[in-house]
């Protein structure tokens, strides 16, 4: 974090990024005197309204954050700056964008939680968006024009006023990572068997283990009447994310069930003294670790790992058997992940996986054999994606030849030809 003091002193000059935080109601001058070498700029967490012309001028801008501000129409100065890359407004007030306004360079566009009701149809020029975030919002409807921005790969849409889900969204080529719980075309089928209520005061909180987009984990013991059983306890929040709500999150937890590479679901929380929503879970073992790191600016859909990881094809293909068989499991119950990531998933030390965080998941309709068969398809891609990220570390072997056609099948433009969970369980079993 820098200083408004520190820019005014000119200590920042030649800076190339740029964040500032003070509860600004306008962009300082000095921010334009680093028009030369500035390529990243973060102003969230201030009091903003609007971008002054001047801003035109830093032409060397690639990533702009201006989350939790004040804005209520998207700044149509942003279309002059033919370098962004990246542009986030999350937690604003936008009502309107207007049309030619969104940068045609963009691919990574986040307008979470604001009060978009439409988005402009020249959102089908911006051809190269990859990564768009519009959950929490107002929008009634998707822009026809939108299916012509063939290189998005994660889209997510939950929690707005959508009367329908487009027919071209399900065809859209390279979608991989979709969210679209809470609008109104989207009907629950929860078939899931309720849970036990846990009672807050049986749960003894202990240290804190995480914190993700919808909630905090704990570490505590279950002093149940039968046993005390170490747990992990999720409070949610109680606010939208980047993907959706803390309650679709809960459903889908709840819906999933058992499986052997799945976090164990024992309960929900009951009696929190806040009403907090939570889930008690089984704790997961300390030998587990985290596969990979969620994608950067620079790979934006794609996970990065530790410097001087390696795999085995063995490693790869213990990993990759226990997420195909969680993927199957979770289509057979209707259930769209919606975040199949080497990020959401651990290890243990003989790389057997646990898969988890439903904060993307949506309940389908699998009696809907459309939409069903659309839906495990966008989720197959997904897993391509995720065994192509660990073949770029693998130990040279015969039979990575196998798994990178496996993938290439998997990443398939033509969704119709893609394999099925259940035939990529088939073809990794012969391996």
């Amino acid at each position: 974090m820098h200083t408004v003091t520190q820019l005014k002193a000119g200590i920042l000059k030649n800076t190339t990024s740029l964040k500032l935080s003070e509860e600004l109601t306008e962009i300082p001058e000095e921010v334009f005197q680093l028009a030369d070498t500035l390529e990243v700029l973060d102003l969230s967490g201030n009091k903003l309204t609007t971008l002054p012309e001047t801003f035109s001028s830093l032409k060397k801008l690639r990533i702009l954050f201006l989350s939790n501000n004040d804005f209520s129409i998207f700044p149509d100065i942003l279309s002059s700056l033919s370098n962004l890359d990246i542009v986030g407004f999350k937690a604003n007030k936008i009502e309107k964008i207007a049309e030619k306004s969104i940068p045609t360079s963009l691919r990574w566009l986040i307008l979470t939680d604001n009060r978009i009701e439409k988005l402009p149809a020249s959102i089908g020029d911006c051809k190269k968006l990859q990564k768009v975030m519009l959950a929490g919002n107002r929008l009634t409807y998707l822009p026809d024009e939108m299916a012509a921005c063939t290189n998005i790969e994660l889209l997510r849409i939950s929690s707005n006023n959508l009367q329908v889900l487009p027919d071209w969204l399900l065809r859209m080529p390279r979608l991989s990572w979709l969210a679209y719980s809470s609008n109104p075309f989207h009907k629950e089928t929860t078939t899931a068997k309720s849970l036990a209520s846990i009672p807050w005061k049986e749960l003894q909180i202990q240290e804190q283990l995480g914190e993700g987009a919808s909630g905090m984990i704990y570490k505590a013991v279950w002093n149940s009447a039968v046993e005390n059983k170490e747990v992990a306890v999720k409070l949610f929040k109680g606010a939208i994310t980047s993907d959706g709500l803390p309650r679709d999150e809960m459903l889908a937890c709840i819906q999933a069930d058992k499986h052997n590479h799945l976090v164990e679901v024992l309960g929900l929380v009951g009696d929190h003294p806040e009403g907090r929503l939570g889930l008690v879970m089984g704790l997961i073992p300390k030998e587990y670790r985290n596969l990979g790191g969620p994608p950067s600016f620079v790979t934006c859909t794609r996970d990065i790992f530790a410097a001087h990881t390696q795999f085995s094809i063995a490693e790869i293909l213990v990993i990759a058997k226990g997420i195909a068989s969680v993927g199957k499991h979770l289509h057979e119950k209707g259930i769209m992940h919606g975040d199949l990531y080497a990020h959401n998933t651990l290890v243990d030390t003989e790389y057997s996986p646990l898969f988890g965080d439903f904060g993307a998941a949506t309940l389908y309709d699998k009696n809907n054999k459309e939409v069903a068969f659309y839906m495990e398809r966008i989720e197959v891609r997904a897993f391509g994606c995720f065994v192509d990220d660990l073949l770029h570390y693998v130990i040279a072997d015969q039979n990575k030849e196998v798994l990178t056609n496996l993938c290439v099948d998997c990443m398939n433009e033509v969704i119709q030809d893609r394999p099925d969970f259940a035939s990529i369980i088939s073809r990794l079993e012969i391996l």
